[in-house]
């Protein structure tokens, strides 16, 4: 048996304890090293997720929020433990994780059509189907008036949508969003974060969205995993047992924010 397979082998034994879940987080481990110095990010982490859930990741600055993300999406590979999606270990990117990044990470000199083309240009995929495609969430993203506009003429808000988009149009099974909202203003934000429930309302992606703002995760969330200080494990994992929409003004609401806060707030403290 190949090293690959036997690491597949050992992975499919000891997800035994989550077979009905879409993403199963075993035992990761993550350790940066750099001039000699290593840098422990994450220890020990475990997490399962259901197909469809929309689970939100909070912690305090450098707990690891992104590195867990990068370590789904494959970009990265863990010290020790693993990521398994429907049972297979995942140990590189592909076309079932898409990305939305915080910096919109878009081409700016060419068309929303172009840009979310791109990731099916780059797989081959032949140019009427491929045009087919984006043409069919750029209309779900309410960008079909801007669909030959160039990327550097929109406002940030319609950028993040075309980001939405360009990751919704590969069809993955999970949508890891990285601070998607975060480089907007806050009445902007509250917009995107209803349109991205309209959209995902008619789609039936698994989402993990990374945000430091505790608002935001409550008002989005199926779940909510509150995170230690580095190295990161989890807290608290807070399922939010009210249907969206969401009213922001609820003593409900409020009061369950400032719980998550004091959380953080506490981390914050002990790591000070």
């Amino acid at each position: 048996m190949s090293q690959e397979n036997s690491e597949d082998h050992t992975w499919r034994e000891s997800s035994a304890s989550c077979t009905d879940s879409h993403i199963c987080i075993k035992d990761l481990t993550k350790v940066f090293k750099r001039d000699d110095v290593e840098t422990v990010v994450l220890e020990g982490f475990s997490l399962d997720v259901k197909k469809g859930e929309l689970i939100t990741l909070v912690g305090p600055s450098g707990s690891g929020k992104t590195t867990i993300l990068r370590l789904i999406a494959g970009l990265i590979q863990p010290t020790s433990g693993g990521v398994l999606m429907d049972g297979e270990l995942r140990t590189s990117p592909g076309a079932d994780r898409g990305m939305v990044f915080q910096d919109f990470a878009l081409f700016p000199w060419r068309s929303v059509r172009k840009n979310v083309e791109f990731g099916l240009e780059i797989a081959g995929v032949p140019k009427e189907e491929r045009r087919a495609r984006a043409e069919k969430y750029i209309k779900l993203a309410g960008l079909e008036k801007f669909i030959d506009a160039r990327v550097h003429e929109l406002s940030g808000g319609m950028k993040q949508r075309v980001g939405i988009a360009r990751a919704l149009v590969g069809h993955p099974d999970v949508i890891l969003m990285d601070e998607p909202f975060g480089a907007l203003d806050a009445q902007t934000r509250n917009i995107m974060q209803v349109q991205l429930l309209n959209i995902l309302d008619k789609t039936d992606q698994t989402i993990i969205f990374v945000t430091h703002s505790v608002d935001e995760a409550v008002f989005l969330s199926d779940r909510i995993v509150v995170l230690t200080k580095r190295p990161a494990k989890i807290k608290e994992v807070i399922e939010i047992p009210w249907p969206r929409p969401r009213d922001r003004a609820t003593p409900e609401f409020t009061a369950l924010r400032k719980r998550i806060l004091t959380e953080l707030e506490e981390e914050n403290v002990m790591e000070n």
